[in-house]
């Protein structure tokens, strides 16, 4: 449920009898046509229906999930749970509060809190779901119309939860309120309930079509985003907080043609980009360095991408920026010829770090061989490449998180997985181990495939990804 504003010092207002008369008077009607289909709503189905066949008599609670205060009367943005825009077909910022119920003989059942009439107090006193407040909310048949479902009002749940009828297991991470409902009709808190939410979350690892389309989608614009970042280069030097200018321009896009950025934007220049989650995005962009950008746009469907370009600010590498972008791109190349299906998920990463223990044998700053390195018992090579090389992507940016570790980490990868490559090299400017000439460069090359019949596909194909390509790319793209 969604958090309450704290009792404030003043009494609220009062309203006269002349007044509620007043307002909820010589309004027009409710439009009568029905409102168009959501586009998630066959794919949404079908994961409803795969769901249920899991969990056959049982009935299932997945929350949206509610509003979080951020301060006094004011809400942090909100996304709902993933498990149930996976399920319910319902993005952007919907639906605060609703609580899907596939109940046991699979049917789905969305329980929200529908639109009050207008003789109703809630249509012009209530904050949180009045109309005059928040804008003309869905009727029960309206929102049947759009998710392709029976809906019920949220107000029926607890009885629903405590009528008994069927086993109960709940998405408990979802909604703290509705969790504790469950676990009160339970009489306890079931362990169980971590079956359902690996279940949801692995049933996400295999994209539909439609998915697909979504994050193809993601991508595009994120990739026209990026051309924009470009454009502001300049200004983005001119500026004491020129990454923070940059962010925002990645940022607008977000908001212009999705709902929001898939995950805070890091915005790295300089040795910043040697911090792995630098999201601070608070230091100057100077000629001669390199900027690199990890950021996606969540479209309104909240599929989002995930791509990492690094780009040298004056539009042109240096040779020793050069060499460890193309020792990147190599290793970017290595892991994406091992995604295919039946292929381990961590294949992807043992060919991108071989490329990378080698490239630092060369250089002479890898102590032992590259065998030793690439060992159980050595590892050396994670001083300057300390994280995984891919993960799965979808709704979340770190999609399918609570699936289990032989699915996941120890899985295979299957056609119609989507997963990113992102290799990368890191030499901060105090490592006295890295040749001078290199110290502060660190490069990151990300990209989002899904996994084909005969290999891999690139989603994000729309940028480029070796050094003469994204210099050609900058050059290209004129300076605001």
């Amino acid at each position: 449920m969604s958090e309450q504003e704290p009792q404030q010092p003043r009494s609220g207002p009062r309203y006269s009898d002349a007044f509620k008369d007043f307002i909820t008077s010589d309004w027009a009607p409710y439009p009568t046509e029905p409102p168009p289909r959501l586009p998630a709503a066959p794919s949404a189905a079908a994961h409803r229906a795969a769901l249920a066949a899991l969990f056959p008599g049982e009935r299932l609670i997945i929350p949206a999930g509610g509003y979080r205060r951020r301060n006094n009367d004011c809400d942090f943005p909100y996304r709902p749970h993933s498990a149930f825009a996976h399920l319910s077909g319902l993005g952007t910022d919907r639906e605060p509060d609703a609580v899907l119920v596939i109940e046991p003989d699979g049917e789905g059942v969305l329980h929200f809190h529908p639109r009050a009439p207008r003789t109703d107090p809630e249509f012009y006193s209530d904050a949180r779901y009045g109309e005059m407040w928040v804008g003309a909310r869905e009727s029960l048949e309206e929102m049947s119309a759009m998710c392709g479902m029976r809906t019920a009002d949220i107000g029926r749940l607890p009885a629903l939860i405590e009528g008994g009828g069927a086993p109960l297991r709940v998405i408990r991470e979802a909604d703290r309120g509705v969790t504790e409902l469950v676990d009160r009709a339970r009489g306890m808190r079931a362990a169980a309930d971590g079956e359902l939410h690996t279940a949801a979350d692995e049933l996400r690892l295999v994209k539909d079509d439609w998915e697909l389309g979504q994050l193809r989608e993601a991508c595009r614009v994120s990739a026209e985003a990026f051309t924009d970042v470009v454009a502001h280069m300049d200004r983005a030097v001119a500026h004491r907080r020129g990454e923070r200018l940059l962010e925002g321009v990645f940022g607008m896009h977000a908001r212009t043609e999705g709902n929001a950025v898939g995950y805070d934007s890091i915005v790295a220049a300089g040795d910043h980009a040697n911090t792995l989650h630098w999201v601070h995005n608070d230091g100057p962009v100077r000629p001669g360095d390199l900027v690199l950008m990890d950021a996606g746009i969540e479209l309104d469907s909240l599929y989002t991408a995930d791509i990492t370009r690094t780009m040298p600010v004056t539009g042109s590498f240096t040779d020793a920026q050069r060499q460890v972008h193309d020792t990147v791109r190599a290793a970017q190349q290595a892991g994406m010829d091992a995604a295919r299906p039946g292929a381990g998920f961590l294949d992807v990463h043992r060919a991108a770090v071989q490329v990378l223990a080698q490239a630092f044998h060369d250089w002479g700053i890898l102590p032992v061989s590259v065998d030793e390195a690439l060992s159980t018992d050595g590892g050396q090579w994670r001083r300057w490449m300390v994280h995984g090389t891919s993960h799965h992507l979808g709704l979340d940016v770190h999609d399918c998180a609570h699936a289990r570790a032989e699915q996941y980490r120890q899985g295979t990868l299957a056609e119609g997985m989507v997963i990113t490559v992102e290799p990368g090299i890191y030499f901060k400017s105090t490592d006295l181990l890295v040749p001078e000439p290199l110290r502060g460069i660190g490069v990151r090359i990300e990209d989002d495939i899904v996994i084909t019949a005969d290999g891999c596909s690139i989603l994000s194909d729309q940028l480029p990804r070796d050094s003469a390509g994204v210099e050609a790319w900058m050059g290209s793209v004129p300076r605001v």
